[in-house]
C-alpha cells in the first residue's frame, strides 16, 4: 500500500458530554429546582479519519491509504440498561446511549488529552443558547512535528425523552450543552478550516440529533477529498456553501504555511513591546501568553514565531493550557504556553522566573518584578523594525472608507483575502529584515570546511550595548539550528535576502585590494584621530573585523567589503528598505464535491479534477513553467489518490522535467513500491517513465552514499584553542578554523616559521599567543580614526593595517601607517598627512643605520621613483620586521599591476600581517628569519623573472579568481557570456554568475552535485547546463533558480547548440558522450527527435545548414537531421596513434572552414567544409603541447591549449584568414580550459586547477 503525504484532513473529533451524564444531570437539577449546572468531564464522542470510501469489488481497504488505522483507546464504558422498556423507548435511548463501537483513528493523533484542550475552560452546561466560539490547538510530538487544530464550540438543546413513562416538558425546563467540534490538519490552515467549520454549523443548526453523526461525517469525508497546494503561487479553492474556502499554498518548499491574521500582534502591543517579547523568545525564555480569549492565544503566538522564520522555536510549544494542565508551568526548561488571564495571579504568585505577557492589556511583565530586565534586541535592528512597522496600514476600515457596501458576501471575503495577503507579505519583509539586521555578518565567522563557528570573534563585532544579548542568543537552541542551516548552506529567505544586501551594497567594491570584512578608513574615522594607548581596549568591538582570507560564505568567493555599522547598520525608513513585490497568484476551484461516501461518485470526482486540471495545462503558455508544474503536481497527486499510478508518474515526470525544487521524491518513491507486477510491465512501454524511476534509483544510491555525512551535516562546533601540540595536518585545520586564513599553502609557510629551530609542531601555548597578537595588531590598527585632513589623501577604500611606533624620520616625527595602497607618515601633535610611497612607486628597499650622538640606530631606507630624496625611518627594532613587510607588499603590488591580478595585493598584506604576528610571538633571536619564511612574493621577485611578456601585458585587462575563499583553486570548467553576465562553473556543480560591467560576483547556485561540461544561453530566459550526471539542468535568469530538468540522456551530456527547425521554431540540440544526440522543443522541452551515432566518446554538437557536425575522440561527423551521416572526418594520418584525440572543431561557414584541435597535439587542422577528404592546411602552433578550446572572435581564432614553458597556460590569437598565428599569450600556470568571447570585445578564459583563474582580454 502506498502511503501518501497528508491532506487537509488528519481527523474530525466530536468532543462533548454523553448522553448518559447528561440525563443524570437533568434529574438532579429537576430535584434540587437550581439554576446553576456542575460542570462536566469532556468525553471523545466521534472520530471521523479517512479512508471514508474504499473500493467495494476488492477489499475493504483502498489501494491508497494516507493513515494506517489502530484501535482507539475509547472502550466500552458501560452495557446498555437492561430494564424492559418499550419500542419508542428503546428507539430514544439508543439516541441518548454512547458510541459503544471502538473507534478508529490516525496510528499518531493521541486523544488523551484532546478533550481537556477543546474545552480549556471546562465544559459548562447552560440554560439558554449561547454564541458560538472559535479557538486554535497546536499538537507537537516527541520528534517536534507539528499538528494543528481548529476547534468550534456550539451549544446545542438537549432532546426530549421519556423517563418512567413522563415526557419531559422541554417548554419548562431547557438544558442546552456545548458540543466541540475538532479539525486536525497537519498544516495550520487556521483560517480556512475556520470557515469549513462555519459552514459546517450553517447545516447542523437545522439538522435533527440522529443525523448529526451523519452530517459530520459527510463533513469530514469532503475535506478528504480537498489536495494540497504545492509551493508556489497556485492557491486551491473549494465551495462549502455557503463559501468560497481557500487555501494558500507555501511560498517554497522550506516555508511554513501562512493562513493566519499576520499584523494581530501588532493591534496587540506596542512596537517596543513587541521587540521585547521577541527578544525573549530568542533567547529562548519561559514565556507565558495570558488572555481571556482562547483564540487569541495561538493566533498571537503563531504570528510571533513566524516573525522569527527562518529561526524554529525549538522549546515546548503549547499556545493554549487547559485548566487542568497548569503543572506544565513548572517545567525547569524553556517554553512557550499560554493560559486564561483569570489564571495571571496565580501563575505569578507560584512560579519563578516566567515572562508573563498580557495579551489583553499589551503588556509583558516578568514574574518577578513588573518589569523586563532581560537585554534588548540591538538598537539598530529595533529603529529599523519601529520605523518600517509605522508605515504598515493594519486597519481594514480605513481600506474601505471608498467602496459601496458590498452585497456578495465571496466577493467581500475574497477583497479581504487579498488585502490579508499583501499585509501578511509586508509584515514577513518588515519580520526578515529585523532577522538579518540582527543577525548580519554571521556568515563572516563561519568555517564550512570544518563547520565551525568563531562565537568569540562575531561577539567582539557588536556594539558593547549589544554583548549580552547575543551571548545570551548564541546559546540557543534556536540560534543552533540556524547555524546548522547556514553551515548546510541552506537557500532560504534569510541567506536569500542577506546575499541581496551584500550585492547591492558591495558590487562596485567587490573587487579592491581590500581583505575581507575590513571596512575602509573613510568610514571608520568619524571622530578623529584617537591613538592607541589603553590595554583595556586591545580586545576591541572590531578586533574581528580586519582578517584577510576569513572564511565567508559559498556565495561571496570573492573579496568583500563590509562597511562600518555606520553605513550598515543605519535606520531602515519605509522608503529606503528592501520591498518585495507581491507575486500573482493563481486559483485552481475544485470541482463541486459529490456524495462522499459513495466509492464511484468520488472516482467521478476525480475524473473532473484531472480533467480540469488537464484543461489548465492546456490553456497555459509554455513560458509559465512554474504554473505548469504546480498543475502536473496536483493531477499527479489526484492519480495517486484515484489509483492511476501510471498517469500519476507521467505526471510527476512532467514535474521533475519543470521545477525539481518542488518534486516530491518520497511520495513518488512510495508509489513506484507499491506498483503490482502488471503495472510494472506496462512501465516497459512507457520510456519516460522508466527514466523517471531510473532517477529515484540513482537518487536513493546517492542518498545512501551520503547517509554517513549526515550526522556530521547537523554539528556545529565552536572555535576553541589547541590544548595538545600540533603537526602540520592538524596546524592547517586549526588555522583555518581560527579564521586567520584558509589557504593551505599560505598555512604551511607559517606553520615553518613558527617552527624554526626546532621540531616540527607547534605548541599550544605558541599558538595561543600567536592568535592574541593577530588579534591586538589588528585591534590597535582597527583604533585608529583618521581626521578628514587625511583621508582626503587616501582612496576612500584604504584601510590601516600596521602602525609603527613613533619614530624619527627624514620628513618629520610621526607613525608609519601602511594600507594595502601606499606607506604614509602620520605626523605625532597636531594629525597630518605625510606621503612617503605607493609601493608601486618604490625603486629600492634597504636596512641602514642612522647616527643619534654616539649610537647608531637602525633604519629603513626607501628609494621612490620621481623623487631624489631617499625616505630613511629610525624604526629602531622593528626595522627588520618592516623591511620584511614592506619588501612583501612591494613584490606584490608588481605581480598584482603585472598580472592585472588584485589578489596577489591581498595575499601580500595577508603575509606581511602573518609577519607581524609571527615575530611578536616567538620574541627571539630567529623571529626575524622565521618571519622570513612568509616572503613569499619577495622570494619570487628575487628568484625568477617577474616580467610579463609586453603583448601578454597589453592585451590582458584583468584577473578574477572564483577560488578566492576556498582552500585550494579549483579547476574553471566552463565559461559562458550572456548579456551582461559571465556565468562560470567549478567543480561539483557550483555556478558562478559575475557581473560583466564591474566583474563582481552577483549569484552562486548549485547545479547538481557532479561536474558541468557545458552551458548554453537559450533565449532571453533561460541557461542550459549539461551535466556529467546525465541532466540538462535549467536555470532562470529572471529568478536566478535552477528547478528545471531534462532528464532523458542516459549518460553524461557533453554537448549544447541552437537551431531552427524546418518551420523555422527555435530547437536546441544535445549530445551525450555515448552518441546519443537529442532535439529539444525550447517552448515545451519535450524531446521532439533523438538518435545515436557509433563513436568513441561524442564530445559537441554544432549546427549549421540543415546539418549537425558532431566531434568526438576519433572522428568529426557531419550528420543530417534525421540521424543519417553525411561525412566522417578522421584524425590525419600523421596524428593517428595511441595518443592524439580531437578535443574540439570550430566551424567557419563565411569562409567555408572547419578547424580542429587534439588534446595532445599542437597542431592545427584546417578543413574545407566541402572537401573533408583530408585537412588542406595545418598550423603549428609553438611550444605548445596540446589545445583544449576554441572560440572564433571576429576575423580571429582564439586556441586555448598547454604550453610547454614554465607558463603552462597559453592562448594562441590566429589569423582566421591567413592562418598565421598573431600573439603568444602567457595568462595562466596551468592548461587553459575554456574560452568565450563576451560581445566581440573582450574574451574570457578559464584553466585548470593549479591556476583556478579567469582572465580577461582585450579584442582588437
Amino acid at each position: 500500500m502506498a502511503e501518501l503525504p497528508s491532506g487537509l484532513l488528519e481527523a474530525c473529533v466530536v468532543v462533548g458530554a454523553s448522553n448518559d451524564k447528561l440525563r443524570d444531570i437533568y434529574q438532579i437539577v429537576q430535584q434540587s429546582k437550581s439554576s446553576e449546572f456542575p460542570s462536566l468531564e469532556a468525553e471523545v464522542l466521534q472520530v471521523h479519519a479517512p479512508p471514508f470510501v474504499s473500493k467495494e469489488t476488492n477489499s475493504s481497504q483502498p489501494a491508497f491509504s494516507r493513515v494506517q488505522r489502530r484501535k482507539s483507546f475509547i472502550k466500552k464504558k458501560r452495557r446498555e440498561r437492561t430494564e424492559t422498556v418499550s419500542n419508542g423507548e428503546s428507539s430514544n435511548r439508543a439516541e441518548l446511549s454512547s458510541v459503544t463501537e471502538d473507534i478508529s483513528v490516525p496510528k499518531d493523533l493521541d486523544l488523551i488529552a484532546l478533550p481537556q484542550l477543546c474545552f480549556p475552560g471546562g465544559l459548562q452546561l447552560a440554560n439558554e443558547q449561547k454564541e458560538d466560539t472559535y479557538h486554535f490547538l497546536v499538537f507537537t510530538d516527541l520528534f517536534g512535528n507539528r499538528t494543528h487544530g481548529v476547534v468550534v464550540q456550539y451549544y446545542r438543546a438537549v432532546q426530549a425523552c421519556q423517563e418512567n413513562g413522563h415526557r419531559w416538558n422541554v417548554s419548562k425546563c431547557r438544558l442546552f450543552t456545548p458540543f466541540a467540534i475538532c479539525i486536525i490538519s497537519k498544516f495550520p490552515y487556521y483560517n480556512a478550516l475556520k470557515d469549513c467549520l462555519s459552514c459546517l454549523l450553517v447545516q447542523l443548526r437545522p439538522a435533527r440529533h440522529s443525523d448529526f453523526e451523519e452530517k459530520i461525517k459527510e463533513f469530514s469525508a469532503k475535506l478528504s477529498l480537498v489536495p494540497l497546494p504545492p509551493p508556489g503561487q497556485l492557491h486551491v479553492s473549494f465551495t462549502l456553501q455557503p463559501f468560497q474556502v481557500v487555501l494558500p499554498s507555501r511560498e517554497d518548499q522550506d516555508s511554513p504555511v501562512i493562513d493566519i491574521d499576520l499584523h494581530l500582534p501588532f493591534l496587540c502591543f506596542s512596537h517596543t513591546t513587541l521587540l521585547q517579547i521577541l527578544s525573549c523568545l530568542l533567547q529562548e525564555q519561559r514565556v507565558v501568553f495570558f488572555s481571556s480569549n482562547w483564540a487569541r492565544l495561538t493566533l498571537v503566538a503563531e504570528s510571533l514565531l513566524l516573525y522569527l522564520q527562518p529561526l524554529s522555536w525549538q522549546q515546548p510549544y503549547v499556545p493554549v493550557l487547559a485548566r487542568g494542565m497548569l503543572d506544565f508551568l513548572m517545567a525547569p526548561t524553556a517554553f512557550l504556553m499560554g493560559c486564561h488571564v483569570r489564571h495571571f495571579e496565580e501563575v505569578a504568585a507560584e512560579t519563578e522566573d516566567l515572562i508573563l505577557v498580557n495579551v489583553d492589556e499589551g503588556i509583558i511583565q516578568s514574574s518577578w518584578s513588573d518589569s523586563i530586565e532581560l537585554p534588548a534586541i540591538p538598537l539598530h535592528a529595533a529603529e529599523s523594525f519601529i520605523s518600517r512597522a509605522e508605515s504598515l496600514q493594519v486597519h481594514y476600515d480605513l481600506e474601505l472608507c471608498h467602496l459601496g457596501s458590498g452585497t456578495d458576501v465571496n466577493a467581500i471575503r475574497t477583497q479581504r483575502r487579498d488585502w490579508l495577503r499583501r499585509l501578511n507579505t509586508q509584515i514577513q519583509n518588515i519580520a526578515l529584515e529585523l532577522v538579518v539586521n540582527i543577525f548580519k555578518g554571521v556568515q563572516d565567522f563561519l568555517n564550512h570546511e570544518h563547520r565551525v563557528f568563531n562565537s568569540e570573534e562575531f561577539l567582539r563585532t557588536r556594539e558593547p550595548a549589544d554583548q549580552l544579548f547575543y551571548r545570551k542568543v548564541l546559546e540557543t537552541h534556536i540560534f543552533h539550528t540556524f547555524l546548522r542551516d547556514r553551515l548546510n548552506k541552506k537557500s532560504d529567505t534569510y541567506s536569500r535576502l542577506e546575499q541581496s544586501l551584500r550585492n547591492n551594497a558591495h558590487r562596485n567594491r567587490a573587487m579592491t585590494e581590500t581583505p575581507s570584512r575590513r571596512p575602509p578608513m573613510s568610514e571608520l574615522s568619524r571622530s578623529g584621530y584617537t591613538s592607541y594607548t589603553s590595554p583595556d581596549h586591545k580586545l576591541s568591538k572590531k578586533l574581528g573585523a580586519s582578517m584577510p582570507n576569513l572564511p565567508q560564505p559559498a556565495g561571496d568567493t570573492l573579496t568583500v567589503l563590509i562597511p562600518s555599522r555606520a553605513a550598515t547598520l543605519k535606520k531602515m525608513t519605509p522608503d529606503i528598505g528592501l520591498k518585495f513585490p507581491n507575486k500573482p497568484v493563481k486559483l485552481f476551484p475544485l470541482p463541486e464535491f459529490p456524495p462522499p461516501l459513495a466509492y464511484h461518485y468520488v472516482q467521478k470526482y476525480y475524473l473532473q479534477m484531472v480533467d480540469a486540471l488537464k484543461s489548465a495545462i492546456d490553456t497555459t503558455p509554455p513560458e509559465e513553467a512554474a504554473l505548469l508544474a504546480r498543475y502536473h503536481y496536483l493531477r499527479g497527486l489526484v492519480n495517486t489518490v484515484s489509483n492511476r499510478p501510471l498517469d500519476a508518474l507521467e505526471d510527476f515526470q512532467s514535474l521533475y522535467k519543470t521545477d525539481a525544487d518542488i518534486f516530491p521524491s518520497q511520495m513518488v518513491k512510495s508509489l513506484v513500491d507499491s506498483l503490482p507486477e502488471a503495472e510494472r510491465m506496462l512501465i516497459e512501454k512507457r520510456p519516460e517513465i522508466k527514466r523517471l524511476i531510473s532517477r529515484l534509483k540513482r537518487d536513493q544510491e546517492r542518498e545512501r552514499a551520503q547517509n554517513g555525512k549526515s550526522y556530521e551535516d547537523g554539528t556545529v562546533k565552536r572555535f576553541k584553542l589547541p590544548k595538545t601540540y600540533m603537526h602540520l595536518e592538524e596546524f592547517v585545520k586549526c588555522v583555518q578554523e581560527s579564521g586567520i586564513v584558509k589557504d593551505q599553502g599560505t598555512i604551511q609557510r607559517l606553520f615553518d616559521a613558527l617552527t624554526v629551530g626546532h621540531q616540527k609542531q607547534v605548541s599550544p601555548e605558541l599558538f595561543r599567543v600567536f592568535y592574541t597578537i593577530w588579534k591586538e595588531t589588528e585591534a590597535e590598527a582597527q583604533e585608529v580614526c583618521l581626521p578628514a585632513s587625511v583621508l582626503e589623501h587616501i582612496e576612500p577604500s584604504e584601510c590601516v593595517f600596521k602602525l609603527s611606533s613613533s619614530v624619527k624620520t627624514s620628513r618629520g616625527v610621526g607613525k608609519i601607517a601602511m594600507t594595502q595602497r601606499r606607506l604614509f607618515l602620520l605626523t605625532d601633535g597636531r594629525p597630518g598627512y605625510v606621503d612617503v610611497a605607493q609601493y608601486r612607486d618604490i625603486e629600492e628597499v634597504k636596512v641602514s643605520s642612522a647616527p643619534i650622538l654616539l649610537l647608531r640606530i637602525p633604519s629603513l631606507k626607501l628609494r621612490v621613483r620621481g623623487r631624489k630624496d631617499t625616505f630613511e625611518c629610525n624604526l629602531k627594532t622593528e626595522t627588520e620586521l618592516w623591511n620584511l613587510m614592506v619588501k612583501e607588499m612591494w613584490a606584490g603590488r608588481i605581480m598584482a599591476d603585472q598580472h592585472k591580478d588584485p589578489q596577489y595585493m591581498q595575499q601580500a598584506l595577508t603575509n606581511a600581517l602573518l609577519m607581524d604576528a609571527a615575530v611578536g610571538s616567538l620574541q627571539n633571536s630567529k623571529a626575524i628569519f622565521a618571519a622570513s619564511k612568509l616572503s613569499h612574493f619577495d622570494r619570487i621577485r628575487m628568484e625568477v623573472p617577474m616580467m610579463v611578456p609586453t603583448t601578454t601585458a597589453e592585451t590582458l585587462k584583468h584577473k578574477i579568481n572564483p577560488s578566492l575563499e576556498l582552500t585550494a583553486p579549483h579547476a574553471v570548467d566552463v565559461l559562458l557570456y550572456t548579456p551582461g553576465q559571465l556565468w562560470v562553473s567549478v567543480s561539483g556543480g557550483k555556478v558562478m554568475v559575475f557581473d560583466a560591467s564591474t566583474w563582481s560576483l552577483t549569484h552562486t547556485c548549485q547545479v547538481g552535485t557532479s561536474r558541468l561540461n557545458c552551458m548554453l544561453g537559450v533565449d532571453r530566459d533561460q541557461v542550459w547546463m549539461g551535466s556529467e550526471d546525465s541532466v540538462i539542468y535549467i536555470i532562470s535568469l529572471v529568478s536566478m533558480v535552477c528547478n528545471r530538468q531534462l532528464t532523458e540522456h542516459r549518460t553524461e551530456v557533453t554537448g549544447l547548440a541552437l537551431d531552427t527547425d524546418k518551420y523555422s521554431q527555435k530547437v536546441a540540440y544535445s549530445c551525450s558522450i555515448e552518441g546519443t544526440v537529442m532535439m529539444w522543443d525550447i517552448a515545451t522541452l519535450q524531446a521532439k527527435k533523438h538518435f545515436r551515432l557509433s563513436c568513441d566518446r561524442l564530445q559537441s554538437v554544432t549546427s549549421y545548414n540543415g546539418t549537425l557536425w558532431c566531434c568526438s575522440r576519433e572522428s568529426i561527423m557531419e550528420v543530417w537531421r534525421s540521424g543519417n551521416i553525411k561525412h566522417r572526418l578522421h584524425l590525419p594520418e600523421q596524428q593517428k596513434g595511441l595518443v592524439p584525440t580531437f578535443s574540439s572543431a570550430l566551424l567557419l561557414p563565411e569562409i567555408e572552414e572547419m578547424w580542429s584541435i587534439c588534446g595532445e597535439s599542437g597542431e592545427i587542422s584546417i578543413w574545407h567544409m566541402k572537401d573533408t577528404s583530408r585537412p588542406f592546411h595545418r598550423v603549428l602552433l609553438p611550444d605548445c603541447i596540446g589545445c583544449h578550446c576554441i572560440i572564433k572572435v571576429k576575423k580571429q581564432v582564439w586556441i586555448g591549449g598547454l604550453g610547454r614553458s614554465s607558463t603552462k597556460g597559453k592562448i594562441y590569437i590566429l589569423d582566421a584568414e591567413r592562418h598565421q598565428v598573431l600573439k603568444e599569450l602567457h595568462g595562466h600556470t596551468d592548461k587553459v580550459t575554456g574560452l568565450c568571447s563576451a560581445e566581440d570585445r573582450y574574451v574570457l578564459s578559464g584553466a585548470d586547477k593549479q591556476d583556478g583563474k579567469i582572465a580577461i582580454w582585450k579584442v582588437e
